[in-house]
Formats: C-alpha cells, sequence, structure tokens
C-alpha cells in the first residue's frame, strides 16, 4: 500500500488513487463525470461505488471487475477503458 496518490490516464479517463486514514479511494474523471470506487483501508471489505470520491455509495460488490464495470458505466465507457494504477490492481475481495 501507498501513501502517496498515484495517477494513470487512458482514452481521455484520468485515474486518481490514493489512502486516506480511512480508506483506499480510486477515482475516475471523465468529460465532467466521475466516479470512485472505495474500500477500507486494510483491503479487505467490499467496495463501494460512488458517483464521487465524496459521494454517497450507490452499490457493494466483491470483485474489483464488478466494481469497475459499474464505475464505466457512471463514464459512459467500456470498462477496458478505465486505466488502473498498480498500485489499485490489488482492490477487492
Amino acid at each position: 500500500m501507498t501513501d502517496e496518490p498515484v495517477t494513470a490516464e487512458s482514452d481521455g479517463i484520468t485515474a486518481h488513487y490514493e489512502e486516506t486514514d480511512a480508506e483506499r479511494l480510486l477515482t475516475f474523471e471523465r468529460d465532467g463525470r466521475t466516479a470512485a470506487v472505495a474500500q477500507n483501508r486494510e483491503g479487505y471489505a467490499m467496495l463501494k461505488v460512488r458517483p464521487a470520491a465524496n459521494g454517497d455509495e450507490l452499490e457493494r460488490y466483491y470483485g474489483f471487475d464488478m466494481a469497475l464495470d459499474h464505475a464505466a458505466e457512471l463514464l459512459a465507457v467500456s470498462p477496458k477503458q478505465l486505466p488502473v494504477p498498480e498500485a489499485a490492481e490489488d482492490m477487492g475481495m
């Protein structure tokens, strides 16, 4: 795990990964739209999908793939287009 924010970009989508005191947070931005995937800092809880980093939870998932599918839907892109920083690749149960 890392305490330093990490950014990745691809296909006009920017991903930001960071770890706060409470959670691991992966946020995506595309053309003014945002989506976020959050997990507790210890990395063993279900993933929460939100419309933004500080938004209300929309859904919970065990698998990272399912959470990315939902995030991609919020951005109106294919999940394959989402850039995932290496530090976030192990999110999910």
